[in-house]
């Protein structure tokens, strides 16, 4: 549900058909607000995992600037949640790094400060108190049926080849961590929730967490969130388009990442995996998966159809069809890279930032953590 992996309207402006629209009635980002619409508290997060690659950027990123500016009237809450990343073994300098740097991607993708909070999830200690509150009510068969528990559990073993290895190789953060993105929801009361269709299931846990609290100690004290489904564009690998597109494959000419120069991009879209079909391109993500996959980065650049891209590429050599998704892939980036490397030097800033949106956030929580301490008694 949260992501694993921005300061100025300017940036969007430059790319509209990517950044501009709504997820909602069909308003811009120019939107005005509607008094006939109840305003809503969206929360999501990031982990700070390192530069994010295309697949990122398009499936994921992008809608968050989207929710931003689809409606004044919300409240936008967007967090780079470190504590999540330590359910994995971390180097603290590269993590330190990370978190930083995801800090600096999200402001120059268009997350605007004065629009939403953004702050660093473990700055707010509040997140952490709810958590253990919560998984004090939360079941563990609930946390052990949790789809991300048993893929770590299989990749455990997988490792270790035995069959017989058990959930006791894992760390107990692994399994709680569902309840943390639950309290980090929960926490601002948030209605709403971003994610893809196949990341419904944390949500769902987050809800009925909160409906077991609400049960236990106070009816309809926290909202029951609702999916905020955003529209994922879905961005094979560059080498074997039968998987996404990401950060862990071996060979780094497999994905597009975020800060690569123009030079970089071209050559690794040339070196894009294809098809043996020589006359024309189509496309057809079963018989010919690697110039789909093109096709589907060229109309996610350009903001449009894929079937419409691919009527209009249908004469085109594999060659010149590589040649224009380089092309819209950097006219893309190019300017949130800029905008990327100016902010992510400017330590002050960032840091300036980061404090005023973890004081927007504490005040929030503090509100509700007050709340909750009273519901359970501990005043």
């Amino acid at each position: 549900m949260f992501l694993r992996i921005n300061r100025v309207c300017r940036t969007l402006q430059r790319f509209p058909s990517i950044f501009g629209g709504a997820l909602r009635n069909n308003t811009t980002s120019a939107a005005k607000a509607d008094p006939a619409l109840k305003p809503r508290t969206i929360f999501s997060g990031i982990q700070p995992t390192g530069i994010p690659h295309l697949g990122n950027y398009l499936g994921a990123l992008s809608n968050w600037v989207k929710i931003q500016n689809a409606n004044p009237q919300d409240k936008h809450i967007f967090s780079v949640v470190g504590w999540h990343a330590l359910t994995l073994p971390q180097n603290p300098k590269e993590l330190a790094a990370a978190r930083r740097d995801m800090f600096a991607i999200l402001l120059a993708i268009g997350i605007d400060p004065k629009r939403s909070i953004i702050f660093h999830q473990d700055s707010n200690a509040m997140h952490t108190e709810l958590a253990w509150i919560l998984s004090c009510i939360t079941p563990t068969g609930k946390l052990r049926r949790m789809t991300s528990w048993k893929t770590r559990l299989a990749q455990s073993r997988n490792a270790n080849d035995e069959s017989e290895v058990d959930e006791s190789l894992l760390n107990a953060g692994l399994l709680t961590y569902p309840v943390l993105q639950a309290a980090d929801i929960l926490l601002y009361k948030a209605t709403h929730v971003p994610v893809g269709e196949d990341q419904t299931q944390h949500l769902e846990l987050s809800r009925d967490i909160a409906d077991a609290f609400n049960r236990a100690f106070a009816p309809k004290f926290f909202p029951l969130p609702a999916a905020l489904i955003t529209p994922a564009k879905r961005i094979l690998s560059l080498k074997d388009p039968t998987a996404k597109m990401s950060k862990s494959a071996p060979d780094a000419a497999s994905r597009i990442l975020f800060t690569d120069t123009a030079a970089q991009i071209a050559a690794k879209v040339r070196s894009a995996v294809t098809d043996s079909i020589a006359s024309g391109v189509t496309f057809d993500p079963v018989a010919r998966p690697g110039t789909s996959n093109l096709l589907a980065i060229l109309a996610a650049c350009a903001g449009e159809d894929v079937h419409a891209v691919a009527a209009r590429c249908a004469g085109m050599s594999h060659g010149a069809l590589k040649a224009e998704v380089a092309g819209a892939v950097e006219a893309l980036v190019a300017g949130p890279r800029a905008e990327f490397a100016r902010i992510r030097t400017d330590a002050g800033y960032l840091d300036q930032v980061a404090a005023e949106g973890a004081a927007a956030a504490r005040e929030l929580s503090a509100r509700t953590m007050a709340q909750v301490r009273a519901k359970i008694g501990l005043t």
